[in-house]
């Protein structure tokens, strides 16, 4: 299924979107870069079968932090199970995307005129190579679970060098999620 750009939504929607405030469990804590310390970015809200999929990413000095590793701690993704509320966002940092950008599913290999800003399973189209990280669990193979675009305008891109994909990844078994980014 494609992801296609459906306008603006309300920042705490707990529908598809890129940008916003995540919805977050009770217990969560926004996730920090491991290099710079800074709050990371949050880029994507995206309720699924299995959960809802959050993805984070370091912008505090784009380029500066090893954003697109899926281990090297400038980004984090969360599969969340358990009831979701929006969450504090931090002072610090670039916490927030320009605006928020609501997505629609559509069958991949249906033509549309809405800008595809991703896609949900298949298999990734891989920029520079798999990259599928293990599971820092259980050591498996993780599924692949989404590929988001840049954006739709300046204001709602993510930073994925200018041209890039996003890569979501998820190992339900052990409730854990992986982002990285090529270009």
């Amino acid at each position: 299924m494609l992801l296609i750009y459906d306008g603006q939504t309300t920042a705490d929607a707990p529908t598809l979107r890129t940008g916003g405030v995540p919805l977050v469990p009770d217990d969560f804590v926004w996730p920090r870069c491991r290099e710079c310390g800074g709050a990371m970015q949050f880029l994507a809200h995206l309720p699924l079968e299995i959960g809802v999929v959050a993805a984070f990413f370091c912008q505090n000095d784009p380029g500066m932090c090893d954003d697109w590793d899926a281990t090297a701690g400038a980004n984090r993704a969360f599969l969340f199970t358990s009831e979701l509320t929006p969450a504090a966002v931090p002072a610090d940092g670039e916490p927030l995307l320009g605006a928020v950008t609501a997505l629609r599913l559509h069958p991949a290999g249906e033509n549309t005129e809405e800008p595809v800003l991703g896609r949900l399973g298949a298999e990734p189209d891989w920029i520079q190579g798999d990259e599928t990280p293990d599971c820092p669990v259980c050591a498996t193979r993780m599924t692949f679970t989404a590929e988001l675009a840049e954006g739709y305008d300046f204001a709602t891109s993510a930073n994925f060098g200018g041209g890039g994909l996003g890569y979501l990844f998820t190992c339900r078994p052990c409730g854990e999620a992986a982002f990285l980014w090529q270009n």
